[in-house]
């Protein structure tokens, strides 16, 4: 009898699972048919799923795309041999009112003296994307796009608006000044001391020297667009430029009031979390108010504040109070470890916070910051609480006309589907940066 035991030498080749374990079938089974109660209540579900997407179906899958009103849609319904109150949708509405839901009322040429002006808008969107690429995709797109991304702010106020080139040449070239007084006063005095005069040295230029220099080069070379006035933005379009702005704005002031938040200046910090506070304690709509009737109270007799431009501060000083809350939560999630790690390189304050911390806090803060995103351009629809012709107030100008009087699903369907393609794109693109970060802590 022998004393040796059997020692395997060579490793049993590798099987694939089951096919019931994985793919489709094994995701079926796992969390739809993983018990008999799971699996009634997954076939349930299914058959009310089937019944909804069904009705639906048979209510939006009607040829009345060619209707010029709602009895022609009625006419279609009676000769398909359907009746009652949701008999079908007449998309006849979306067909010739789209326009006026995408745009406003934007000047379109159809009254007698004007030109189309609609390419501006699309225009500036356009640009928006190519502004956004270095910014969004650095990794595919070349960094020399960078430059043209700075450019944009000044470039898509006069496509919008209109009138000389030279004001946003003017107003951009308070920048440069507050830049070089900036720079020039590092070398003999503090950075705090520098940044203050830089930004008093750039506001002191808009205040009197911006203006000037627009007029007088807009009488040597007059190079404008047609005026538009604040009142003729509607739609979509004015849902978007308001979203732009405060989310372009909201992310660099949340950042500074977070910061300040956590400041070991008393002051500093006492102002910051009283603006934090305050504006998250009280709702968007009666900033909104207080935008629409009592800002210009404060300001010099017969200045004439532009409405849209009220509501850019306001809705932006709204996001960046909560901006500023998902920023500190990431900056609170970080370890002491990190600060001493930037101490003891011997960095500054300002470099440490650009190195090493804001980098790690805002990759932390990605969900917090794109949700943010998310609420602030579907809160702009609040602006029709004041007046302005938002996609929801449009509906209301709309129903107005006796051709279209009681429909209300197509135009909150067509409104719903497109409010959902943007926020369904930044909250993928929020995934997407989620993994090429790898936020996750391993």
């Amino acid at each position: 009898m022998s004393d040796i035991s059997f020692v395997r030498t060579e490793m049993l080749p590798q099987k694939d699972p089951p096919a019931s374990a994985v793919g489709v079938v094994g995701w079926m089974r796992a969390n739809l048919f993983s018990g008999w109660f799971n699996s009634i209540l997954t076939l349930v579900a299914l058959y009310f799923v089937i019944q909804l997407l069904m009705g639906l179906f048979h209510w939006a899958w009607v040829p009345t795309w060619s209707a010029a009103s709602l009895p022609e849609c009625r006419d279609i319904f009676e000769q398909l041999g359907r009746t009652g109150h949701n008999a079908g949708a007449c998309w006849g509405v979306i067909a010739e009112r789209w326009p006026q839901l995408l745009f406003g009322f934007y000047p379109n040429g159809t009254e007698e003296g004007t030109v189309d002006q609609r390419w501006r808008p699309v225009l500036a969107f356009v640009l928006l994307a190519v502004a956004l690429a270095p910014i969004l995709y650095s990794d595919r797109v070349s960094g020399k796009l960078i430059y043209f991304s700075g450019a944009y702010p000044f470039i898509m106020p006069w496509l919008l608006w209109g009138g000389t080139i030279w004001t946003p040449v003017a107003v951009a070239l308070g920048f440069v000044v507050g830049f070089v007084v900036y720079k020039w006063l590092l070398k003999s005095t503090s950075e705090l001391i520098a940044l203050i005069v830089g930004v008093v040295s750039a506001v002191l230029w808009w205040m009197f020297a911006a203006s000037l220099l627009s007029s007088g080069l807009a009488s040597i070379m007059p190079l404008a667009l047609e005026p538009v006035q604040s009142r003729a933005f509607g739609g979509f379009m004015l849902s978007i430029t308001i979203g732009v702005v405060a989310i372009g704005l909201s992310l660099p002031i949340g950042i500074v009031l977070a910061l300040g938040r956590q400041s070991d200046l008393l002051i500093v910090k006492t102002l910051c979390v009283c603006f934090i506070e305050f504006i998250r304690g009280v709702p968007l709509i009666t900033l909104l108010f207080v935008a629409s009737t009592l800002l210009n109270i404060f300001m010099p007799p017969g200045t004439n504040f532009d409405i849209i431009m009220r509501v850019f501060i306001m809705v932006t000083l709204f996001a960046s109070a909560y901006m500023a809350e998902v920023i500190r939560g990431g900056l609170a999630a970080l370890p002491t470890g990190q600060y001493e790690g930037a101490d003891s390189l011997g960095l500054n304050y300002w470099q440490a916070q650009r190195l090493i911390i804001m980098p790690q806090a805002l990759k932390i803060s990605i969900p917090g910051i794109v949700s943010t995103f998310i609420g602030v351009f579907k809160d702009t629809t609040l602006v029709s609480v004041i007046g302005l012709f938002d996609p929801l107030n449009l509906t209301n100008a709309i129903r107005a006309d006796a051709d279209w009087n009681g429909l209300v699903w197509e135009l909150y369907g067509f409104i719903a589907f497109l409010f959902f393609v943007f926020c369904f794109g930044m909250s993928r693109y929020s995934m997407y940066l989620e993994r090429k970060l790898q936020t996750g802590h391993r």
